[in-house]
């Protein structure tokens, strides 16, 4: 016999549902916004396995080629390839927050966008390396040994921050959430539309092109947002989001730039190897910006990112790697930010 209790036969309606929970369900719609995006979304879809993988002949190159191409396509997997259940945990949220139905809907497309983008990473990795794994697989050149170590380092770290991530979800706000999240996709919006026109092979050019895209909307969705939310704002988020943006930063810069040591825990000669490896990818063909380059796209990205939370009264932090000045901060705590993927 069932020791459960049950109600149905004491009383006409059951009780309220502790919350968070994803029940009892609604399908309110008040952004408008959110429905173009979500329309976008879905005229958009594409697939990485249909894109013109036949004109791709990773043969012709160099092995120390097609191991810095591989290899930075290992690097971009840290952050782009992880973001499926990054974006499903914040779209878990917007189910137990009884958020509107096309906010439920758009984050659905972010997660489904960042499934393509994974599978992107893994179908270029595997042709390169003629192997589905970078950390299994056994480099052919001294500069594909180096590359390794490099990325078994930033799986390392970024399995750190998922650990950090998954703890800092349910304190937060949708609000400050997605301050995180608008970060990213300014930054790799531009470095994906460059890197379409820089790419020889047809095959990046496209995927790249489809990527930026993609990004380009996901920023769209953290703008309607926040021009819904941020006007409301309380000081405590305020404060968190300054925080988080810093936290940002150091963390995209590992892809955008160059990992700060107090931030990531990586060889010493990180960066050279890196270094090594763009030059002898671009070298190849293959579009990745220089270091100058770099520096301007993230200086651009936090100027854009400023201009947004100047808008709603929001303190930038200071980001003196790439010259913008703010509000000090000094105590990012890896236990406490989420981390943006």
């Amino acid at each position: 016999m069932s020791s459960r209790e049950t109600l149905a036969d004491k009383m006409e309606f059951p009780p309220e549902t502790p919350q968070p929970n994803i029940y009892p369900l609604s399908w309110q719609r008040q952004t408008s916004k959110m429905e173009e995006v979500w329309a976008a979304a879905q005229r958009e879809q594409w697939d990485p396995a249909r894109l013109p993988w036949d004109s791709f002949h990773p043969e012709q190159y160099e092995w120390e080629e097609r191991e810095a191409i591989a290899f930075w396509w290992t690097l971009l997997s840290v952050f782009d390839a992880s973001a499926p259940p990054v974006f499903a945990e914040a779209l878990i949220k917007t189910y137990e927050d009884h958020e509107e139905d096309p906010v439920r809907r758009c984050f659905f497309s972010v997660t489904r966008d960042e499934q393509n983008h994974e599978q992107m990473c893994g179908l270029a990795i595997t042709r390169l390396l003629d192997h589905p794994d970078p950390l299994t697989y056994q480099p052919k050149s001294e500069l594909g040994k180096k590359l390794q170590r490099n990325a078994r380092w930033l799986y390392y770290n970024g399995g750190r921050y998922w650990n950090g991530y998954k703890r800092a979800v349910p304190k937060y706000s949708l609000a400050v959430l997605f301050s995180s999240f608008l970060m990213g996709e300014i930054a790799a919006a531009t470095i994906f539309q460059q890197m379409a026109k820089s790419c020889d092979e047809v095959v990046f050019q496209e995927a790249f092109r489809n990527i930026g895209r993609d990004e380009g909307r996901h920023m769209a969705i953290c703008l309607a947002l926040m021009e819904r939310d941020y006007p409301k704002l309380g000081e405590e988020d305020a404060a968190v989001i300054t925080k988080q943006i810093r936290a940002g930063y150091l963390f995209l810069s590992a892809l955008l730039f160059e990992p700060p040591a107090e931030f990531w825990d990586l060889p010493a000669d990180f960066i050279a190897v890196q270094q090594q490896a763009d030059e002898v990818a671009r070298n190849a063909g293959f579009g990745i910006p220089t270091r100058e380059m770099k520096l301007e796209n993230w200086r651009r990205a936090m100027l854009n990112l400023k201009g947004v939370l100047d808008r709603y009264g929001v303190p930038f932090p200071a980001i003196p790697e790439v010259g913008i000045t703010g509000q000090e901060v000094l105590d990012v705590d890896l236990e406490e930010i989420i981390p943006v993927f």
